[in-house]
């Protein structure tokens, strides 16, 4: 996988680049906008419009929105458990927007965590956060499996004190493979997810199930392998009673012999990056 060019990001990079940031800069321009009594059903929606309204006809997936105690799914056993609801936004409440565009053939799936006013129990999850990403690019460089830097990551969350929260995620995963897409004027959705973004996923799945690798990172054995050169959209999600707060973002999987090289964040001028740099 070629990543750079003259020491400058590839094209294809900067194209996952440029939709990653878009999604971000949505999710930041929606979050600004919301106030008491707006429910989770109607900040997905205003996600949905920032997106289409800038060329957006796509998605990986839909806009999620989680509010409260739903941040930390609370009680969550069933997929339709994760799609938006009348759940209203309150003072001091906490919410995540997720969101998952897909802008010129390319994907980006991002989550934003933050607050209606201050709510130092989620400042703290977010500060604890920049452990994790550390431990993940530094373990993704070691070439150690992706089961066990999930145990890794476990590991680091039970010492902190939180609770595990992507393992509510189907197949309890904390990353998944993304990849460029055919681009269509318009492109149907199924339970959510995009049709173009699937069918990638699932040729991603069944080439990988014949070479011993899949592009799910999850706890279970199918994920007991080195990390595959690509782009991999990782969330890892805390949880203390009742509040949720998680990053995610495209991290660089290559098959480089340089460890900086083998594995880097897309972008590191992201919100949580810059907020980690301000409390220093």
């Amino acid at each position: 996988m070629t990543t750079t060019v003259n020491g400058e990001l590839s094209t294809r990079l900067r194209g996952f680049r440029q939709v990653q940031r878009l999604a971000y800069d949505c999710a930041e321009a929606v979050a600004a906008r919301l106030e008491p009594g707006v429910s989770e059903r109607q900040a997905a929606r205003m996600q949905r419009e920032w997106l289409r309204a800038r060329g957006v006809r796509d998605w990986f997936h839909l806009p999620f929105a989680w509010f409260g105690d739903r941040t930390a799914f609370t009680g969550f056993r069933v997929p339709f458990q994760f799609f938006p609801t009348d759940r209203r936004l309150e003072p001091g409440m906490p919410f995540i927007l997720d969101l998952a565009p897909v802008y010129e053939g390319y994907t980006a799936d991002i989550g934003y965590s933050g607050s209606l006013g201050v709510n130092p129990l989620q400042d703290r999850l977010m500060s604890d956060l920049e452990a994790h990403r550390e431990l993940i690019l530094r373990e993704v460089r070691e070439r150690r499996s992706l089961r066990e830097i999930y145990q890794d990551v476990d590991r680091l969350m039970v010492r902190q004190g939180y609770a595990n929260r992507h393992r509510a995620y189907p197949f309890g995963v904390i990353a998944h493979k993304v990849d460029q897409v055919k681009q269509r004027r318009w492109s149907p959705h199924v339970f959510g997810f995009g049709t173009q973004a699937l069918k990638g996923l699932a040729a991603d799945a069944l080439h990988g199930h014949r070479e011993g690798w899949s592009p799910l990172w999850s706890p279970y054995r199918f994920s007991d392998h080195p990390p595959q050169p690509g782009l991999w959209a990782v969330e890892p999600h805390l949880g203390f009673r009742g509040t949720g707060a998680k990053f995610e973002e495209i991290l660089v999987v290559t098959d480089s012999a340089d460890p900086e090289q083998s594995a880097f964040w897309l972008d590191d001028d992201l919100p949580h990056v810059r907020r980690w740099a301000e409390e220093k």
